[in-house]
């Protein structure tokens, strides 16, 4: 059974640094995709940021700079370091699987991906 479990939302003031993480069980984890995605209230679920099988790394334009995402395939564990938080980085941060190799016009949408975890609460206040 396949799990992905998000930690390390909480509530900062604008400037301040979160780092989120996301471990996976329950399938093979360097063969797929990784990816954050945010949705805040009343908004569309938005990619974030993406690392694909082969450690190929995508950033939104938002978040280009500021959000690194990295992953420990020894412990199964994606992260999302998240420097410079601004109030509009407020949002529910999900993590996602996608089997194998996903094309880069697809990397930042929602649908390619198979697996969710159940998401953190990020608030940055200004």
């Amino acid at each position: 059974q396949v799990q992905l479990v998000e930690s390390g939302g909480g509530s900062v003031e604008a400037g301040g640094s979160l780092r989120l993480s996301c471990v996976a069980s329950g399938y093979s984890y360097s063969a797929y995709s990784m990816g954050w995605f945010r949705q805040a209230p009343g908004k569309e679920r938005e990619g974030v940021a993406n690392i694909d099988s082969d450690g190929t790394t995508n950033y939104a334009r938002s978040v280009k700079g500021r959000f690194t995402i990295s992953q420990d395939n020894a412990k199964n564990t994606l992260y999302l370091q998240m420097n410079s938080l601004k109030p509009e980085d407020t949002a529910t941060y999900y993590c996602a699987a996608a089997r194998g190799h996903l094309w880069v016009g697809f990397r930042f949408l929602p649908r390619y991906y198979d697996y969710w975890g159940q998401g953190t609460q990020v608030t940055v206040s200004s």
